[in-house]
């Protein structure tokens, strides 16, 4: 049984320690969008590839800012006892779960919208979808960094550990997705490992949206994976939450 009162508290409390830290702050609400322009302005000239690689990474750099963040911030309060302080109170794991859920969603809300403001507000990003279902997969492919992060944090006992696992976990999602090259071109081992890494059905979905397909069979698969892969990721964080920490 959760309560959502407990979950509202400890949402809350969350939000407050991030609200204190306006590096964390900055990083998930502006490094997104900045990267963004830094990409439109690497292929200036070239509308046509940017309209190709805009919408994919626009949801691909929330989903890593979130992981990062994720893992570091429940890594401090793993390191710091403050997770085991409160496995000791009337809190089910649930409540907790939910709680950095909440919280760490509504930050995916803001991002999404933010860095989706400046695609389509300032630097021309187009799109023959309703760019509302690019906002709402790429606030999803947040809360899926989030899920990763969350579970990431339990292998790691210090933050530069948990950096670590930036390069480990997420760079080969990124060379493997298809956002480099098309992943049928690849030798096949490598074809085969890109369709269990997540961020490969992130990538497919906003493609499918950018193009006009996104209410295709192939766009409901690719949005489910998704939420199968958030939700068991958000199960393997929970199933850590009362490891203690050296």
């Amino acid at each position: 049984m959760i309560h959502p009162t407990l979950i509202l508290a400890t949402a809350g409390r969350v939000l407050n320690q991030l609200r204190r830290d306006l590096r964390t702050v900055a990083l998930l609400l502006l490094v997104p969008a900045v990267l963004l322009v830094l990409v439109r302005g690497v292929f200036h000239g070239q509308d046509e590839v940017f309209q190709r690689v805009g919408v994919p990474l626009l949801g691909i750099f929330p989903l890593t800012s979130m992981f990062l963040v994720t893992s570091i911030t429940v890594l401090r309060e793993r390191t710091s006892g403050t997770l085991e302080r409160l496995m000791t109170m009337p809190l089910a794991k649930a409540d907790l779960l939910l709680g950095y859920a909440l919280a760490f969603g509504v930050l995916a809300a803001a991002q999404a919208l933010v860095v989706s403001a400046v695609a389509f507000g300032f630097l021309g990003l187009e799109s023959q979808g309703p760019i509302l279902a690019i906002v709402a997969v790429a606030m999803l492919n947040a809360m899926l960094g989030m899920a990763l992060g969350l579970f990431v944090s339990a292998f790691a006992s210090t933050e530069f550990q948990a950096v670590q696992f930036m390069p480990a976990f997420i760079l080969p999602q990124l060379v493997l997705c298809g956002l480099l090259a098309p992943r049928e071109t690849m030798v096949a081992p490598l074809e085969w490992a890109a369709l269990v890494m997540p961020m490969t059905y992130a990538y497919d979905a906003l493609l499918l949206i950018a193009a006009g397909n996104g209410a295709s069979f192939a766009g409901a698969r690719d949005v489910g994976i998704m939420l199968t892969f958030t939700v068991a990721a958000l199960l393997a964080g929970a199933a850590t939450l009362p490891r203690r920490t050296p």
